[in-house]
């Protein structure tokens, strides 16, 4: 079904708005996969906070136009589909790595993140790159080893000191 002019304004402000405030996107050729495929990736997709669309190379590009992903430009072509991470930099990533080890009919084609374009074999770089809870446990084990060390430097010398006054009472008896 053809869109009409002011539904393909629609459609690039919507994809426009969500690039302006994406972490990093995925670009993936999906040609061959079925329609249930489709409606599969889309679930997981939705399921880890990624937008995903199939929109036309030419709406694609003005709507990454003025964007962190506009260097996706050259790399719109055939049949595509952008996977935006809204919140996760590694999440639209995961879903396309993810899904395409069971459908290898769904292939990256270019990766962007921070403004950078990426070839598709920096899709696995970039669905390894830890969730946001993963990054704050990262960062709390690193705050709590000095810590840890700290407290037993302090205990040591109190232990240090029971453990002398228990042999020595056990050497008297």
């Amino acid at each position: 079904m053809a869109l009409d002019r002011k539904a393909k304004e629609a459609l690039v402000d919507e994809v426009g708005s969500v690039a302006a405030s994406a972490q990093s996107a995925v670009v993936a050729e999906y040609r061959g996969l079925t329609v249930t495929e489709m409606t599969d990736l889309r679930s997981q997709a939705r399921n880890s906070g990624v937008y995903l669309k199939v929109i036309k190379n030419t709406l694609a590009r003005l709507a990454i136009e003025g964007t962190d992903f506009q260097c996706l430009r050259e790399s719109l072509r055939g049949p595509l589909l952008l996977a935006f991470s809204k919140e996760d930099p590694g999440a639209a990533a995961r879903v396309v790595k993810d899904f395409s080890k069971e459908h290898e009919k769904l292939v990256t084609v270019s990766v962007s993140i921070g403004g950078g374009l990426y070839a598709a074999s920096d899709l696995n770089r970039l669905a390894a790159l830890p969730t946001l809870d993963e990054a704050r446990a990262m960062l709390l084990r690193t705050f709590n080893g000095p810590m840890t060390q700290v407290v037993r430097i302090l205990v040591e010398p109190p232990a240090m000191m029971a453990r002398t006054l228990q042999a020595r009472s056990e050497m008297t008896t």
